[in-house]
C-alpha cells in the first residue's frame, strides 16, 4: 500500500537501554511477579457516563523508531509497544510512565517487502507488527512481519531453553540495563506477512490476518502446553486482509479487506467464509461497539464510517485527516479515537446516533499509527505511537459531567 514505510535492512533509533545482542550471555533468571487476575472485566470498566471530553495535555515518552502498534493489558496496568524497526516489544507502566521490560529479538536474516516499489527486499524475520494479550494478560501474542508467523511471549513464566530449532531467541532487559535474561519463544506459522491478531473471549481460538497470503489463519490455543497454539485452518479471502473483529453474539468474524472494498464475514462455527459486506475503498481497521455496529477506517479515502453488519448498510461517514489508521473506542463506546498517519494527528469523534462529531484533534508529528486507551472514572488517555519519531504520546482528556 502506498506510503507505508519500507521494511528496511537496517533498524534505527534503538534506545540506549538496548544492549548489543552479541554481548548477551547467561544471566540472572529474575522473574516478574504475575499480577492478580481481576474478578471480572465488567467490574474494572464500570464508569459513570460523561457529557464531553476536555483535552488536558500531551506527555511524550521515548520508545523506538518504527513503532507500529500499542496495546494495553486488560487491567490497563501495562502498555506494550511493538517496535517493528527496533525488533523489540517494550512494556511500559501506565501509572509511572516508565519502561519496565524490553523484549529484544535476536535478529535472523529474512525477506521483507518494499511497499513503495512492491518488491521483496533483504531484511530480518523478527519485525513485530501487532499483538494481542490472552490468558489473563499472561501471554502476549506478537505477529512477526517477515517470519510468516506469530510468537507467544509468556510474560511471567519464561522458557529458558529452546524446545525446537525454530524457536526465537529473545533478550529481556530492564530499562536500566540490568537484570538481563535470555528466553525462547516458539514461532507458529500462519501465512505470509501476518498482521492483526484477534482472540475469542474464552482464549480458545486465535485469528491472524495474513497480508500477502490473502487469508486468515485460525489457531486453537492451549496456553499451558508448548507451542501453545496449533494451526486449525486457513480461510481464503478475496484480497489483502488487515483489521478483524470477533462478534461472539452472532458467531461471526469481520475482516477488513484493505486490498479491496469489502468486509469479509467468517462463520465462527464452521470457520468458513460466509459472505461479504460492500464498503468504501481501502478499509484498514475495524471495531465493534456494544450495539453491534462496525466502525471502519478507510485509509486512502481519509474517512471513517459506521456500518450495520446485519444488512450491510453504511449508516454514516465523516472525513478525517490523511490516512486514518488505527482506532480505539472509549469504554462507553461514545468516543472514537483515530490516528491519521499522513495527517500527523490524533482525531477524536463523538459518536452520535446518525453521525460523527469531531470534538478534538491533537498534533502527533512523525506519522502516528497505533493507539490504545487507558481509562478511569475521571479521565481518558489515548496512547499513540508515531512510526518515524519513536515517540509514544500520552494524550490526556478530562471527562466532563
Amino acid at each position: 500500500m502506498q506510503n507505508i514505510r519500507k521494511i528496511s535492512l537496517v533498524f534505527f533509533l534503538i534506545p540506549i537501554v538496548f544492549c548489543h545482542c552479541s554481548s548477551v550471555t547467561s544471566a540472572p533468571k529474575k522473574q516478574t511477579a504475575k499480577p492478580q487476575v481481576p474478578a471480572t472485566e465488567k467490574a474494572l470498566f464500570s464508569f459513570d457516563p460523561c457529557d464531553s471530553l476536555k483535552f488536558i495535555q500531551t506527555e511524550n515518552l521515548k520508545a523506538s523508531g518504527g513503532t507500529k502498534s500499542v496495546v494495553f493489558s486488560k487491567n490497563m496496568e501495562f502498555l506494550y509497544a511493538m517496535n517493528l524497526e527496533g525488533m523489540s516489544v517494550m512494556e511500559c507502566v501506565q501509572k509511572s510512565r516508565q519502561i519496565k521490560r524490553i523484549f529484544k529479538f535476536k535478529a535472523t536474516p529474512g525477506t521483507g517487502w518494499d511497499y513503495d516499489s512492491n518488491k521483496p527486499i533483504s531484511s530480518y524475520e523478527e519485525k513485530p507488527v501487532e499483538a494481542f494479550l490472552s490468558h489473563h494478560d499472561s501471554i502476549l501474542w506478537v505477529s512477526l512481519h517477515n517470519a510468516e508467523g506469530i510468537v507467544p511471549i509468556h510474560l511471567y513464566d519464561y522458557q529458558h531453553k529452546p524446545m525446537a530449532k525454530s524457536d526465537k531467541c529473545v533478550y529481556v532487559q530492564d530499562a536500566d540495563g540490568k537484570n538481563m535474561d535470555t528466553i525462547y519463544v516458539p514461532i507458529i506459522k500462519t501465512g505470509k506477512t501476518p498482521k492483526v491478531i484477534a482472540c475469542t473471549s474464552d482464549d480458545r481460538f486465535l485469528l491472524v490476518s495474513n497480508w500477502h497470503s490473502y487469508n486468515v489463519s485460525v489457531l486453537e490455543m492451549n496456553g499451558g502446553k508448548y507451542p501453545y497454539a496449533q494451526l486449525k485452518t486457513n480461510i481464503a479471502v478475496p484480497s489483502i486482509p488487515r483489521g478483524m473483529v470477533i462478534d461472539e453474539k452472532t458467531n461471526k468474524t469481520y475482516v477488513a479487506i484493505m486490498g479491496g472494498s469489502t468486509i469479509s464475514v467468517i462463520d465462527n462455527k464452521t470457520w468458513t467464509l460466509s459472505g461479504e459486506i460492500k464498503v468504501a475503498s481501502n478499509p484498514r481497521h475495524i471495531l465493534q461497539d456494544n450495539t453491534a455496529r462496525l466502525f471502519v477506517s478507510f485509509n486512502s479515502l481519509a474517512k471513517v464510517g459506521c456500518v450495520n453488519p446485519a444488512n450491510g448498510e453504511t449508516l454514516f461517514t465523516t472525513n478525517t485527516a490523511a490516512q486514518p489508521r488505527t482506532m480505539a473506542l472509549s469504554k462507553d463506546n461514545a468516543y472514537l479515537f483515530v490516528t491519521c498517519y499522513q495527517g500527523n494527528e490524533l482525531q477524536v469523534f463523538k459518536i452520535m446516533a446518525d453521525r460523527f462529531v469531531l470534538v478534538n484533534k491533537i498534533s502527533c508529528p512523525g506519522k502516528p499509527v497505533g493507539v490504545d486507551i487507558y481509562e478511569n472514572n475521571d479521565a481518558i488517555e489515548a496512547w499513540v505511537c508515531s512510526y518515524d519519531t519513536g515517540i509514544i504520546s500520552v494524550n490526556r482528556f478530562k471527562k466532563m459531567r
